[in-house]
Parts: C-alpha cells; sequence; structure tokens
C-alpha cells in the first residue's frame, strides 16, 4: 500500500495533481481546498501523505485503484474520519472540502451546521449527520480555529486572504499573526486575488522586503 509519495509535482488540475517519482508519474487526487496551494509549489519537490482506494465493481472486474493525497498527516486522518459518515464517499468528501480542513474540523466541533451546509454537495440532513457522528473528534484537526471559529476579523478579510490565512496557518505561523499580516497586505494592495500570491508578499513583508 503506498502511504506517501515524495517527487516533483508536473501538473495541478481541477481535482488531481501528477507527481513524477523515479521515472514514473503519479496521478493523486486531491481535495478542492489543496488547488491553489498546490498550483503555486508546480515544478517543485512535494510530499503527499496518500490512502490508496479501490474503485468500481469487484464481481465483474471492473476495479480501478486510486490514490488520494493530502500535505499534511492530519488532513489525511481527517479526510478517513469525515468518509466514514454516512453517504459520503471519498469523491463527495474531495468535491465538498472547499475550505481549509481545519476550518471544516472546527465547524464540526462549534456545531456549525450552516458553514457545512455552505459546502457543495452537503446539504442540512448531512450536515447534521456529520455533526452527529464527528462532534467531539474533531479537535486535533481544528488547529487554532478550534476555539472559535473563524471569527469576525477573518469575515472581514476577502476570500483570497481567508484562504491564505489557512494557508499561513498550516505552515505554522500562529492564526492571530497570519490574520495581521494577510490584513497589512490586502491593506497595500486590495487588488490581490490569489491566495498563493497573498501568502507570498506576507513572507517578503516578513523579511523585510516590498
Amino acid at each position: 500500500m503506498i502511504t506517501r509519495i515524495a517527487g516533483q509535482l508536473e501538473e495541478v488540475g481541477s481535482s488531481s495533481a501528477v507527481v513524477s517519482l523515479g521515472g514514473l508519474w503519479y496521478e493523486v487526487m486531491i481535495a478542492a481546498c489543496d488547488v491553489d496551494r498546490l498550483s503555486g509549489k508546480l515544478g517543485g519537490e512535494i510530499v503527499l501523505y496518500t490512502i490508496h482506494i479501490i474503485e468500481g465493481d469487484p464481481s465483474r472486474g471492473q476495479v480501478v485503484p486510486r490514490l488520494i493525497g493530502f500535505q499534511a498527516q492530519a488532513d489525511r486522518e481527517f479526510f478517513r474520519a469525515f468518509t466514514k459518515v454516512k453517504g459520503i464517499g471519498p469523491k463527495k468528501a474531495l468535491r465538498a472540502l472547499v475550505r481549509p480542513i481545519a476550518e471544516v474540523a472546527a465547524a464540526i466541533e462549534n456545531k456549525d451546521a450552516k458553514s457545512l451546509v455552505a459546502l457543495p454537495e452537503i446539504g442540512k440532513r448531512t450536515a447534521e449527520l456529520i455533526i452527529a457522528e464527528l462532534h467531539g473528534k474533531m479537535g486535533q484537526f481544528a488547529g487554532d480555529y478550534a476555539a472559535d471559529g473563524p471569527g469576525e476579523a477573518v469575515q472581514n478579510i476577502s476570500e483570497p486572504g481567508i484562504e491564505a490565512v489557512a494557508i499561513l496557518v498550516q505552515l505554522g505561523e500562529r492564526r492571530a499573526d497570519a490574520m495581521a499580516l494577510v490584513e497589512r497586505v490586502l491593506a497595500c494592495d486590495a487588488e490581490i486575488d490569489s491566495p498563493g500570491e497573498i501568502v507570498q508578499h506576507v513572507y517578503k513583508l516578513k523579511a523585510g522586503g516590498a
């Protein structure tokens, strides 16, 4: 079973990435929230923590092996728990996770059904089922969102800014520091509409650059 892939990121599509390793090119399915993050790493070396699944009907001999990849082990473990909820298969979960996984985990811990319903393919009944089955088990995945959710300050930042905050938190920044840095970047140039570009400007700011 393949549990981790380290190699060069060759391609990023709307639902998958291609990683080259030792002359082999692996297609790895990815969550919607990782598309922009990985797009900023094209051509670079990455590590993906993977889940190996089999699609199709084994009784008819029609099966296809698939790999699902995540940039953090914690995200992979969240996904395993998330897809145990009735009615949430791997593909549906990948499409639904348009928000950072820590944010979704916090919504579950906060019993925030409204935020869950805002995710693609998650209706009211499914949101209630997710909360019923997973509430109390998601704290380890929620990170700095756990205490009070995204908060009013984040709500006042643009969507790309919110995504940039989540990326910075996953890269090790404290949430409060990430919010302050993103707000400073957007105050200088509110037209930036790419989370990856915002993150780049944040690190330039931290380094004392323009």
